[in-house]
């Protein structure tokens, strides 16, 4: 098969017609990274403890965008047969950067949030005195996926949740 030169025109102007088309997204996903975690989420997963193996964990979350997505409230509650925790964050995005804060009810901590934000992939570090986890968390429609390591207590959590 052979293309003319206006067929290679007419090509041409259509993927430029589509670069055009999706500018726009790519231009929002950037300038409001946190549009598309908006709302309340559930689903479950597995925790791992320190002193006690692996258990089924459920989990309960709201996440308020605010800031023409530039900004994210957290709220995510999860407990397993024998454990249970409350996390609140408040993170800021500039760029591909993040920071702000957290927080742990059940054992009254707080601490500091830093890391990235690309293609509704967080991945971050929280700390505060004597403890620090990694945090990955990984949005796809109203899907997501929630990683947590750390060396503490609690070695990991892993979580699939649903919008809606």
């Amino acid at each position: 098969m052979s293309f003319s030169l206006s067929d290679f025109r007419r090509l041409r102007n259509a993927v430029a017609a589509g670069a055009l088309l999706l500018a726009p997204t790519l231009a929002h996903a950037e300038s409001a990274p946190f549009a598309n975690y908006a709302g309340n989420w559930s689903g479950n997963g597995s925790i791992t403890i320190a002193e006690g193996g692996t258990e089924r964990i459920r989990c309960r979350g709201t996440y308020t965008a605010s800031n023409g997505g530039k900004d994210l409230h957290l709220s995510l509650r999860c407990a397993s047969d024998s454990y249970k925790f409350e996390l609140t964050s408040d993170i800021a995005a500039n760029g591909g950067r993040i920071s702000g804060s957290w927080s742990e009810a059940t054992r009254s901590i707080n601490g500091d949030v830093q890391g990235n934000i690309a293609d509704g992939q967080v991945t971050a570090l929280v700390q505060t005195n004597g403890y620090a986890a990694t945090f990955n968390i990984t949005t796809r429609g109203n899907k997501q996926t929630v990683a947590i390591n750390s060396k503490g207590e609690l070695r990991a959590v892993n979580i699939s949740l649903t919008r809606g």
